[in-house]
């Protein structure tokens, strides 16, 4: 008996995941999605057992239609059980998710492409790979009109790495120009498929990107949330932000990695956002309670609808994009 349970299983496990899913924008033309960052999970730790029961909850309240893990799952060993657990979570609750790693995800015994390789066939897993580029979660997830198979949105996922490894230079990485050059490709491609016009997207990595301490030190700045650090960036802007400017087609980011920021600031007519910390008591975190970032698109408007859900069920930082960053502006 134990065999067949066993084989069923495996069974479960090994169909496509491309089976399983399609991202679509729904009747209503909206789609919504459910940011979880740095959640530094350990298995079996009793400062995280209330952890994945709260973002469940959370879940069975908004009802998204994808999970993006922007970075910083797991924080120790057993690292195969701890990803597993915090990704199993989203998949009983038969949601599609993604993920992107952070800095600390293979510290503790797997790399991240063991990490990638264990939890790939995971079902609702979208999470993929593209071949020959720096890091290993980097991939594009389309979401298809309500009344067609064309792409109405582009979200891009990047793997923003860990730390530098140019001599002289400490501190984080950066995404790398063959990385940028992968999306400004893919970036021309869906304009090409779309009549040439840029079709909108997001970028979604761990490690924020150096403008967001330019955009956020600007005493004029426009934001909505909590700023109580210093965006830990590379030391080196390797031009990202840039090329987003000149694709024309990002409406905004969203990074993890500053346990206490969740804050939204514009910087150019793009949004640069945190999600909410939304882990375990493992590491500093003086944003309480836990939480996650909701995005909610609206199709061929051009806008989206963002917002904090607290564990305990409160929102907070309610604001509709582009229009509350256009305010005071001729």
């Amino acid at each position: 008996m134990k065999f067949c349970y066993l084989f069923i299983s495996l069974l479960i496990l090994s169909v496509p995941v491309c089976a399983q899913n399609e991202l679509r924008f729904d009747k209503n033309r909206k789609f919504k999605i459910v940011q979880i960052a740095d959640i530094h999970y350990i298995a079996d730790n009793d400062g995280c057992s209330s952890v994945l029961p709260a973002l469940q909850r959370i879940l069975n309240t908004e009802t998204p239609d994808l999970v993006i893990f922007t970075g910083d799952l797991i924080y120790g060993k057993p690292a195969g059980k701890s990803i597993s657990e915090v990704l199993q979570m989203v998949s009983d609750h038969k949601i599609p998710f993604g993920i992107t790693f952070g800095n600390h995800d293979d510290e503790f015994g797997m790399s991240r492409q063991e990490l990638y390789d264990l939890t790939k066939n995971i079902p609702y897993n979208l999470t993929s790979t593209t071949e020959g580029l720096t890091g290993v979660t980097n991939y594009i997830l389309p979401v298809k009109s309500s009344v067609s198979d064309s792409s109405a949105f582009v979200i891009y996922v990047f793997d923003s790495n860990a730390y530098s490894k140019i001599e002289n230079l400490g501190g984080y990485d950066h995404i790398h120009f063959d990385q940028i050059a992968w999306y400004r490709k893919n970036s021309l491609l869906y304009r090409k498929n779309n009549g040439g016009n840029a079709v909108p997207s997001f970028a979604f990595f761990h490690i924020p990107l150096p403008e967001y301490n330019t955009a956020a030190s600007d005493e004029t700045a426009i934001l909505t949330g909590t700023r109580m650090e210093k965006a830990c960036a590379s030391g080196l802007n390797s031009g990202l932000f840039l090329s987003m400017k000149e694709m024309g087609d990002v409406l905004a980011t969203f990074a993890g990695h500053d346990h206490d920021n969740d804050y939204a600031v514009n910087y150019n007519n793009i949004m640069l956002a945190y999600g909410r910390f939304s882990g375990c008591n493992t590491v500093y975190n003086n944003l309480k309670p836990l939480g996650v970032r909701v995005i909610e698109l609206s199709e061929g408007s051009g806008s989206f609808r963002t917002w904090i859900r607290l564990n305990g069920g409160r929102i907070v930082n309610d604001i509709q994009c582009p229009d509350f960053f256009m305010k005071g502006k001729n």
